[in-house]
Order: C-alpha cells, then structure tokens, then sequence
C-alpha cells in the first residue's frame, strides 16, 4: 500500500483527487461506450414467431382449396378462357396441394425454427415473381373491391 502511494505522489502533473477524478470519468466513459455496442434487438426474422408459424400452417391447411379459383381466375384474365378451363385448373391444383403440404409441415413444425433458421413461410414468396410464388396466407374468397365506392364527406 505505501508503494501505491509513493506512486502516486511522485506523478508530477497531477494529485491524487486529479487522479481519483480521471479514472472516474475514464470508467465511466468506458461503461457508456460499452453499452453501445449491443447487438441488433428487432432482427427482421423477429416479424415471424412461432404462434404466426403455427396460425399460418392452419391457414394454408384448412383453406388451401381457395387457390384452384382464384388461379383460374388469374390465369382467365391473363390468358383467357380456354387456358383457364385446362392449365387454370392444373395449375391451382397444384398450387393448393403445395399449400397444403406447406401447412402440414407447419403445423408439425411450429415450435421448430426450422426454415432458413427461423419462422418464415417455406413457400417462395410471390414479390420477386410476377406470376409464380405464393402469398403468406391462402388467398381470401369472397366480394372484396380494390375501389372506394363510398363518398367522402
């Protein structure tokens, strides 16, 4: 301990309360910059959790048949009634099949992070793909309008 001291005393460009004080404001700086080095909190793997995996498996389980209409329908507006009436139907056929195998494996699955390490859906999603990929849930059936035909007052 007198070793310490002699140490102390013999700094000549400052006394031991300066010394005191330098090292709080050193520590404490430290702990400030520290606490800025913390990891991301909201990853944007964050969105999909285990009850959205397990709410999706249903989902795509129970209402899967609603693809084999609504892709006869798309397929009706881009290519006409006659692709509809043949590849229409193929084509939502398998995309409900595929939807259903989907929910299945969610519904197994759903405490598991099992695709790409985490929650999200193992369907492709339709963003990159015009025609192709699938939206995060099946399809809605029903009257639904893009168009406001309610007035503003």
């Amino acid at each position: 301990m007198t070793h310490e001291i002699r140490i102390v005393k013999s700094l000549p460009f400052c006394s031991n309360s300066e010394l005191r004080m330098k090292i709080i404001v050193f520590l404490a700086g430290l702990a400030l910059a520290s606490s800025a080095l913390a990891d991301i909190h909201d990853p944007p793997s964050n969105d999909y959790g285990p009850t959205r995996k397990l709410g999706r498996g249903f989902a795509n389980f129970f209402l899967a048949p609603a693809e084999i209409p609504v892709t006869i329908a798309t397929v009706n507006t881009n290519e006409g009634n006659s692709a509809a009436a043949g590849y229409g139907v193929v084509r939502g056929v398998g995309r409900s099949a595929a939807r259903h195998v989907a929910g299945l494996l969610e519904i197994l699955l759903w405490p598991v992070p099992a695709y790409r390490q985490s929650y999200y859906p193992l369907l492709p999603s339709d963003i990159p793909w015009i025609h192709a990929g699938y939206a995060e849930f099946p399809p809605e059936l029903g009257n639904e309008t893009k168009y406001p035909y309610v007035r503003d007052y």
